[in-house]
């Protein structure tokens, strides 16, 4: 049941991402800088609301009920999860968008391919965190309304990344058709990776706090590491800090309100 539910939520979070993308057919330049900027904070917003009610306090109190001293898996988890986030950033190669340079390892990759890759990577701790949510409500007797929050979340700041995928390779001179086939792909990552993670989670119940940490550590090395930085370039910088605000303020109202 647990992975049905993760299954479904995070399709939703998908076909929010391919949603985005679709917005290919309907502009023919990419979005301003201005624009881009809020939408990048939003995302950041989202995710650290969604790591700290989502994630790290249900961590800490599943690990309170099991006699534990709470912090440990809290701490734990959120520090590997950081380390795999790391890792792979050192280890994919990706390229983001304005960037000239790609990261990770030396290869013979095409630009678009890379830059796919770069949503693709910060795709995997969100996928991570609706399904952990998922298998965590199963176990917890069925309250799946914060799941649905955090994958409402989730998915409302998916919307603009998908579009800032698609709309990149176009202005690369990719067709329509492809750009948006690459760009909706971008998100295909989250059910997978979703979907693993209850599996895992759910056949080893005394670890789910270390999961959940895991996941709460890897979305905010995303966070730190390139959502804030990118919504803050150029001069103007108060629209990214201003989408980060509304970002934060809208996943904590949903999570304290549907949790």
């Amino acid at each position: 049941m647990a992975v049905a539910y993760a299954a479904l939520g995070t399709a939703f979070t998908f076909l929010m991402t391919a949603l985005g993308a679709s917005l290919v057919f309907l502009f023919k330049k990419e979005l301003g800088a201005g624009f881009q900027r809020v939408f990048l904070g939003f995302a950041a917003g989202v995710m650290i609301a969604a790591s700290v009610w989502s994630l790290l306090n249900p961590a800490i109190e599943m690990a309170e009920e099991m006699g534990r001293i709470s912090w440990i898996p809290a701490a734990g988890g959120f520090a590997l999860g950081a380390l795999f986030l790391l890792g792979l950033d050192k280890v994919m190669p990706h390229l983001h968008v304005g960037a000239q340079c790609p990261e990770g390892i030396a290869c013979r990759l095409s630009r678009t391919t890379m830059l796919v890759l770069a949503v693709t990577l910060h795709n995997i701790p969100e996928g991570m965190a609706v399904g952990l949510s998922f298998a965590l409500a199963a176990q917890e007797g069925g309250q799946f309304a914060p799941a649905m929050a955090l994958a409402l979340g989730m998915g409302l700041q998916n919307f603009p990344e998908g579009a800032a995928i698609s709309l990149p390779l176009r202005r690369e001179g990719m067709s329509r058709p492809k750009s948006f086939l690459l760009g909706a792909l971008s998100g295909l990552v989250e059910p997978v990776f979703g979907v693993l993670a209850v599996l895992v989670a759910g056949s080893v119940r005394p670890l789910m706090p270390w999961f959940l940490s895991f996941a709460a550590g890897a979305m905010i090395y995303v966070v730190v590491e390139e959502l804030i930085p990118e919504a803050n370039l150029g001069e103007h910088s108060h629209s990214g800090t201003l989408g980060v605000m509304a970002g934060f303020l809208i996943m904590m109202i949903l999570d304290v309100a549907l949790g």
